[in-house]
This record gives C-alpha cells, sequence and structure tokens, in this order.
C-alpha cells in the first residue's frame, strides 16, 4: 500500500502543474467540488492517520473549519480528499496544485516562503531529542558515537549541528522516510536518538507499544513556528484561512482544540500526549502573524 501511495504522489507531481499556473484555488475547487488536504501519517498530534483512510489531528480539525467556509464562499458543498504527503514531497504537492491546503507539521521559515504561503501560527515547536529511558543519554554532549535519527526532508539535524554545544560531537545521521519511520528507528535500536519538533516526539512517543520505555531530553535545539501551508499568491483562498484562524484565536476555541488533542486521550488508543501549551505558543496566539522562524531566532 505504501508502495501506491508513493507512486500516486509522484503520478500527481507530473500532472498537477496546469492548476498551479492560476494559483484561484476558489475557482478551482467550485469547477471541480473537490478539494484536497496534505495531511501526515504520523506527526503526533498535528495531523496523523486512525487507519481505514481517516486523518485527524489538531491541524486537521483546523483545517476541516476552514474549509467549511471555504464551502460557503464557493456556494457549494466539497468533497475533501485526503492525501498523505510526506517532508519531501510536500512543498511541491502545494506548489503545482496537487494539494490545495497542507494540515501536517510545517515549520514556516524564508527560504520556504519564496515557494510557499503560510497561515498564521497556530503552534510554536521547540526541537528536541527523544531517546530510549535507559539510554544514559540526557543531552547533545552523550550522543558523541551514536547514531541519531531524524525523516528526510526536515532540518531538525541541521539543527542540531549548528547548536553551539554540539561543537566536537560526532555523531552519524540516519534517515526515516517519515516520521513514524524515524521513531521506528529509536525503538528497533538502529538508532540511539531522534531529533524532530518536540510535539511529534511526544506523539510518536504516546502511541508506541511502550510509552514508559521513552523520554525527551536535552536542551532546546531551537524554536519554530508550525503554520498550515497554502500556495502563493492565492490572496481570496489564504484570507479564508487567515480569517478562520483568527477568529478560532479570537473566540478562544483554538484553546480547546489543543485540549482536545494535546491534553486529553486521544485516538485510536485512547492515551493522552500530556504535551502543554507553551509561552511561545500563547504569544503567537496572542498576536496572530505568519513571521517566518528566522523572525523568533532575532529575539
Amino acid at each position: 500500500m505504501k508502495i501506491k501511495l508513493v507512486t500516486l504522489s509522484l503520478a500527481l507531481l507530473a500532472t498537477g502543474g496546469a492548476y498551479a499556473q492560476s494559483n484561484d484555488t476558489l475557482a478551482k475547487v467550485k469547477a471541480s467540488g473537490v478539494v484536497t488536504m496534505g495531511v501526515r501519517d504520523s506527526s503526533g498530534a498535528l495531523s496523523y492517520t486512525v487507519g481505514a483512510g481517516q486523518y485527524v489531528g489538531f491541524h486537521v480539525e483546523i483545517c476541516q473549519r476552514i474549509l467549511a467556509n471555504v464551502e460557503k464562499a464557493v456556494g457549494r458543498k466539497l468533497d475533501i480528499k485526503y492525501l498523505p504527503v510526506t517532508s519531501q514531497n510536500r512543498i511541491p504537492l502545494v506548489q503545482n496544485g496537487t494539494v490545495d491546503i497542507e494540515c501536517g507539521s510545517t515549520t514556516n521559515n524564508a527560504t520556504r516562503q519564496k515557494d510557499v504561503a503560510f497561515l498564521p501560527t497556530t503552534f510554536v515547536e521547540e526541537v528536541r531529542i527523544a531517546v530510549k529511558t535507559n539510554s544514559g543519554i540526557n543531552s547533545i554532549a552523550d550522543l558523541t558515537g551514536k547514531n541519531v535519527a531524524t525523516t528526510t526532508g526536515t532540518t531538525s539535524v541541521q539543527t542540531l549541528r549548528k547548536h553551539q554545544r554540539a561543537a566536537g560531537v560526532d555523531f552519524k545521521e540516519i534517515f526515516g522516510k517519515d516520521h513514524s519511520d524515524s521513531f521506528l528507528l529509536l525503538e528497533s535500536g538502529r538508532a540511539e536518538a531522534f531529533v524532530m519538533d518536540g510535539a511529534i516526539l511526544a506523539g510518536n512517543i504516546a502511541m508506541s507499544r511502550a510509552p514508559a520505555d521513552f523520554k525527551i531530553v536535552g536542551e532546546v535545539l531551537s524554536v519554530e513556528p508550525i503554520a498550515i501551508m497554502v500556495r502563493r499568491d492565492d490572496a481570496a483562498f489564504k484570507k479564508i484561512g487567515d480569517d478562520t484562524v483568527k477568529e478560532l484565536l479570537k473566540s478562544g476555541e483554538i484553546a480547546k482544540l489543543w485540549d482536545k488533542w494535546f491534553i486529553k486521550p486521544i485516538p485510536p488508543k485512547n492515551t493522552a500526549v500530556g504535551y502543554a501549551v507553551s509561552q511561545s505558543t500563547k504569544e503567537a496566539w496572542a498576536m496572530p502573524n505568519d513571521k517566518p522562524m528566522e523572525d523568533y531566532a532575532k529575539k
């Protein structure tokens, strides 16, 4: 099944370009009656699969609210298609019109803003390190000589290498094709650490066979704004997304969604991620913006 999904993504990459020429998502979905949401298989409680082609999570639910407002704007019921994307193909699939809105765990940075647009930040992430509880690893310095896993197409290991406390620390990078695959590298012992967004680490630990066997440790490697992604130069569609997110922030509904997905037990195992909202995220909620990661680094 995974091979079929990869094949499908490649085919869509080849055929989706016609839609990217106009960047008029509202006209496209009104004409077709279909809107495509890019989702992730294992992006913690932000976006994940519960099987049978069903996707849920904090960002998935926010996107469903956005698409309800898109239906009002175009004056018709839309068929929502859920297309699993990866860290590697998510941006090209948005650019070429295959995916209309990407609802995963994408960091908003200056480089990506040259290719896509972001809605207001809904989550400010801290990149951390997950290890086995009995590993003896508690900091960056303890990674010397270790295999460190991360996900292909993400920037986490580069962030680790650039961290001032990583100077002189010699470790080997190994890559998973998606976050669940990267966590499996840790779980199976092929890697001694998994470097990624804290919420993704917490989500994968909560949904693992033995959550008590893992812990999140070490210094905060970077602070990154995470946001929902749409095409560039599509002001009308972006405005609906922006306005929907801002209304969720203004009404306090965003905090209820956070509690639903990060504090309370979630499907399919009815386990709780237990990830409290950070002060940085609260500040982003208080002053909605689509500023890139580099602006956070200037603080």
